[in-house]
């Protein structure tokens, strides 16, 4: 499950790669200040681009809520749901099938753009944060559905099992985080796409030539460190893992 991301890049390079505004230029320097670490039970505000708006970056809190709920219940909401993630991920297998997630699906798809992202990897009964990135550092997509309570946008990471490279590396959990390939990002805001077009974007395989991925420093999952520093996207180890 992906519930750590990096956040590196200016608002400027997000904008001019997924060819979007930031919605309010108020924000600019908000989201200018680089997250190395966001923690996603940290249920912090991240950029996304929202199939309702998808010509901008709009602000979004991780871990999507019931739109039903009010914004004074979000924060109970997430301490209700932390042993089923908090909402941070969602299972596109049961994209169709569970409620919260079945209108989302067809109105409210989104994508988050992401420098990065963790994932554990075990060896010998102990867990290893893996930082998983582009070789190029180009910006990454990946896939998400919201909803709008209130005045707020809330959101989640579409997983699915994992590829052949992210089985060595999510080598417990066997899922990864659903990478869009640049070339289905703009069918993915497609608001006249049917489920079965959306089943079939889901499906599409990313090449994970393209992606590197290697040991970082396990401060990453102690909660009594700030891991928000430069320093935890260093490599840590020899071991990196690469697609066969």
């Amino acid at each position: 499950m992906c519930f750590h991301t990096s956040h590196t890049q200016k608002v400027k390079k997000v904008e001019n790669r997924f060819n979007v505004a930031l919605i309010d230029e108020k924000l600019r320097e908000i989201y200018d200040t680089p997250h190395y670490h966001n923690n996603g039970f940290e249920h912090l505000n991240s950029l996304i681009i929202p199939q309702q708006k998808n010509t901008h970056l709009i602000p979004a809190v991780w871990g999507i809520v019931p739109p039903t709920k009010k914004v004074s219940e979000v924060k109970e909401y997430y301490k209700q749901q932390l042993k089923y993630g908090s909402g941070l991920n969602a299972r596109s297998e049961k994209l169709f099938d569970y409620w919260l997630y079945q209108k989302s699906a067809l109105t409210k798809r989104c994508i988050i753009p992401v420098s990065g992202f963790f994932e554990p990897h075990e060896y010998n009964k102990q867990k290893y944060p893996i930082h998983i990135k582009r070789k190029d550092d180009e910006l990454i997509g990946l896939a998400g559905i919201y909803t709008v309570v209130e005045n707020v946008v809330t959101y989640t990471i579409l997983t699915k099992a994992a590829s052949p490279l992210f089985a060595k590396i999510h080598n417990k959990k066997l899922r990864q985080p659903i990478i869009l390939s640049k070339n289905i990002e703009t069918d993915w805001l497609n608001s006249s796409l049917k489920q079965k077009d959306i089943e079939i974007l889901l499906a599409e395989n990313y090449n994970d030539v393209d992606i590197e991925a290697y040991v970082v420093s396990k401060d990453l999952f102690n909660s009594k460190i700030d891991s928000n520093v430069p320093q935890i996207l260093n490599n840590t180890s020899d071991l990196v893992f690469t697609q066969d």
